[in-house]
């Protein structure tokens, strides 16, 4: 049997875990940069270099910190931001 790929793959927590990162990041509305974040930590060193992994959830973290203290929100709805406008 192969390794899925697309759909629940098992380095984002696979299809029976209540927290595969997908969920995770839905149910908590997160937006791309803090989703990015915690799917990067989520799955680091099961796909790629736990380094790599790590270094590019800090790379998201980093890049939505940078978005709040330009903007000057207080992060009062901190998960509903766009991280693109940095």
């Amino acid at each position: 049997m192969s390794k899925e790929a697309v759909n629940h793959p098992l380095h984002y927590g696979g299809e029976n875990n209540q927290y595969e990162a997908i969920k995770v990041i839905e149910a908590w509305g997160l937006d791309f940069c803090l989703g990015n974040t915690v799917k990067y930590i989520s799955r680091a060193g099961k796909k790629d270099n736990i380094v790599q992994d790590l270094k590019k959830a800090k790379w998201y973290l980093e890049r939505k910190i940078a978005q709040l203290e330009t903007s000057g929100s207080n992060g009062a709805n901190w998960c509903f931001d766009d991280c693109a406008t940095v």
